[in-house]
């Protein structure tokens, strides 16, 4: 599989056929289930959160990438932000903001370490899940994060197969540990045209509890609707955000709301 279509069809007819557990099988080659995809996403949002202002919005160029080697399960990002207008005052990224973030998920799979099959019930493949969110400003300031936890790819009814995992947050900053984090992703193509091309519903759920700051818990879900193509896609996100990273809503700084998010890709 060498594309997001490929991968999001797989998924849709594994879950067609049963909600049972399909297991990974490294029997003979390792190496047999292998694919990776790279794209390139310009985005728009509006409205993101946290943050002390009212009416922003900022674009920023994604380049995301995904894939699977062997046992290892891969994810990740980095965006650039504010591309056109780097000092604008609508904008959440300016005033010495950072420039870059990025998001770095590998995950190794216990299935293939092991040799033994680990699937149970909906669960295909169960995994050691690591995850780094790194700002771009001054090492020590910015965002700093490692979760470590297990993970596991299941099948759920209609979505085909969502990645689940449960981390513990250590922040690298601060030397500590402080809560943890569920998090889920799917890819759910509903609308399939006759030149191949196809509407998906994609997103994901962070959520984090047992945090030792302003609120115990919070989190965030993204909802998105998107046109794909083999080389293109356009589309919408709706982002609902309460508490996010356990900062308190306040009428001065806003944690709980809504962001919109506009992007058109590239994949290669």
């Amino acid at each position: 599989m060498k594309n997001v279509k490929n991968i999001a069809l797989a998924a849709t007819t594994l879950a067609a056929i049963s909600c049972n557990a399909f297991a990974a099988d490294y029997s003979d080659d390792i190496h047999k289930n292998d694919y990776q995809w790279s794209q390139f996403n310009l985005m728009y949002a509006v409205g993101e959160k946290p943050s002390g202002k009212d009416n922003l919005k900022h674009d920023y160029l994604e380049m995301e990438f995904g894939g699977r080697s062997g046992v290892v399960d891969l994810y990740g990002y980095v965006d650039v932000f504010n591309l056109t207008n780097k000092n604008s005052s609508g904008s959440d990224k300016n005033d010495g903001a950072s420039k870059m973030f990025m998001k770095f998920a590998p995950r190794f799979s216990l299935d293939g370490m092991t040799g033994q099959d680990l699937s149970f019930g909906p669960v295909q493949e169960v995994y050691i899940a690591t995850l780094f969110n790194w700002g771009g400003g001054a090492i020590g300031s910015d965002i700093n994060n490692a979760f470590f936890g297990l993970g596991s790819d299941v099948m759920v009814p209609w979505l085909g197969k969502v990645g689940m995992n449960v981390y513990g947050l250590y922040d690298i900053n601060a030397k500590d540990w402080n809560g943890y984090q569920f998090s889920m992703n799917w890819f759910k193509p509903f609308v399939n045209f006759d030149n191949g091309s196809f509407i998906s519903y994609q997103g994901y759920i962070d959520y984090q509890f047992g945090m030792d700051t302003g609120v115990s818990n919070g989190g965030a879900m993204f909802n998105g609707v998107y046109w794909h193509s083999d080389r293109y896609s356009v589309g919408y996100g709706l982002k609902a955000y309460r508490d996010v990273y356990g900062i308190k809503d306040s009428n001065s700084f806003e944690s709980t709301g809504v962001a919109h998010y506009l992007a058109a890709s590239y994949k290669f």
